[in-house]
């Protein structure tokens, strides 16, 4: 199984345990846009960007990482 390696606001998170992504929305206190990234084991990452696009462009390279994990392990 290869394992593909995406960084995200200095996280480096494995794509091959992610479970699921949130859409965009408007986090809580006007601090920009966030998208929520459920890992196996619990753990879960809120990374917030300041304006929508910024959120919406990081969320579909996250998607497009784990599509091509996906598509080389097989």
């Amino acid at each position: 199984m290869a394992k593909s390696i995406h960084e995200v606001q200095g996280y480096a998170i494995v794509t091959d345990k992610v479970v699921f992504l949130t859409r965009v929305f408007k986090a809580e206190g006007d601090e920009g846009y966030q998208f929520n990234i459920a890992l196996a084991g619990d753990v879960r990452l809120s990374p917030r960007f300041p304006t929508r696009h910024e959120a919406e462009l990081e969320r579909e390279l996250m998607l497009k990482a784990i599509r091509e994990s996906n598509e080389s392990s097989d």
